[in-house]
């Protein structure tokens, strides 16, 4: 699996599980690091941070081993910076990587910094995300593709249609985008990603979850049902012979191997809050909570929407997805006092159609394949578009179909 593609923005991998110190001059320089420290890709790494600059890195590993990333901050004159650089060499294991932080564009420098093996040198003031960056591209490798985007998709309460949408936003990422994505089951005693797309696997996501020792690409390949020429499918088996309390990092190694195949993690999240379940969301780099317009869908979706915003201040804030708009006899929040209630706007509307879906749930086919010019299969292909950073690209698309669509037999023009 593969044609990652250019995206609008690029995405950051997780860093792993290493250790970090950082010796810092200025209080600037200090609270960077330590916001990136606290951000959800460096989950698994342990960040130390000291003041004192190059000297005081050099005093501290005379007599202690050096961690697997050290950060310094440079503010003195150039000859000072290799000087105390040099000196750190002769203490520094061979493994141990060296990013600079300095405060001058100063080419000279940058290439006796290159030149003593130091990986990376940034230039101050330093934002979050390029310090996030920085570090996490010093455990890529060379020539490696880029990592894929999780997508993790919940709904504000049970039976809203957040599976449904999922699955469908998933099928438009690669049709519509061209990108290979695989879905993730992750309601195990009773999904129904395998129904919505008439695949019955043997195995699935059960299968990684209760043995992570065997846990590896060829295990999870093996595991992973195909649902097109770009579309895979890692089922839950809906069964109830075991319950499903699983240790809060047990899809990690999961995620970690798709994301390094694919373009795009589909994670359809089931409406429970366990360890794992906000995990998987605030791992996720873009997160589509999806509600009805009704009360307890409108504070479920606030509670889950500040929360979660919370938890990921470097991230962009999850999207909201009005779904079964229209419901017969059924008194609704209007769509203006329900974005005004969580404090964002609604990404979708999509008018309740159980004719519509029902018949495609019943038949195993996604809304684009029943209907391809209903207003839910655009909706889902610019929602795909969006949570892919491809909306130009799907602008683009779209303006170039409009001249031909206007031109069929009765149709009239927009």
């Amino acid at each position: 699996m593969d044609d990652f593609g250019a995206r609008d923005e690029q995405v950051i991998a997780p860093v792993p599980r290493v250790a970090i110190q950082a010796f810092c001059v200025t209080p600037d320089v200090a609270s960077t690091v330590q916001e990136a420290a606290d951000d959800r890709r460096m989950n698994k790494a342990h960040v130390k941070i000291q003041m004192g600059g190059a000297r005081a890195a050099v005093e501290a590993y005379r007599h202690a081993p050096t961690p697997n990333v050290i950060v310094i901050e440079a503010t003195g004159d150039r000859q000072d910076l290799l000087e105390s650089l040099d000196l750190l060499a002769e203490v520094c294991d061979d493994t141990t990587k060296v990013v600079v932080i300095g405060h001058v564009n100063d080419v000279i420098l940058y290439r006796e910094l290159m030149r003593r093996g130091v990986s990376d040198y940034l230039i101050a003031p330093v934002g979050t995300l390029v310090f996030l960056r920085a570090v996490s591209e010093l455990f890529a490798s060379p020539g490696a593709a880029p990592v894929g985007r999780t997508v993790a998709v919940v709904g504000a309460k049970g039976g809203v249609g957040a599976s449904t949408i999922s699955h469908n936003v998933a099928w438009a990422v690669t049709r519509q985008l061209n990108l290979a994505a695989v879905i993730v089951d992750l309601d195990v005693p009773f999904g129904t990603a395998g129904l919505d797309f008439n695949q019955d696997p043997p195995q699935g996501i059960a299968d990684a979850l209760f043995t992570p020792d065997r846990i590896d690409s060829a295990f999870v390949d093996r595991l992973l049902s195909k649902c097109s020429d770009k579309l895979s499918l890692l089922a839950a088996p809906a069964m109830l012979d075991r319950v499903c309390d699983f240790n809060e990092a047990s899809l990690d190694p999961i995620l970690d191997l798709l994301r390094a195949s694919v373009p795009c993690v589909m994670l359809d999240v089931p409406h429970l809050w366990t360890g794992w379940a906000r995990r998987a969301l605030v791992g996720a780099d873009d997160i589509l909570i999806v509600a009805a317009p009704e009360l307890a869908s409108l504070r479920n979706a606030k509670n889950l929407f500040d929360t979660l915003r919370q938890a990921r201040p470097n991230d962009r804030q999850p999207k909201i997805v009005l779904n079964q708009v229209g419901m017969p006899k059924r008194p609704e929040i209007s769509v203006a006092d329900f974005t005004k209630a969580v404090g964002t706007d609604v990404s979708a509307v999509i008018a309740f159609d159980a004719p519509l879906f029902g018949a495609a749930a019943n038949n195993g086919q996604m809304i684009a394949e029943m209907q391809p010019n209903a207003k839910p299969s655009e909706q889902f292909a610019d929602l795909a578009a969006a949570l892919m950073g491809r909306v130009e690209q799907r602008r683009t698309r779209r303006s170039l179909l409009e001249p031909l669509l206007a031109r069929l037999p009765g149709r009239k023009a927009s």
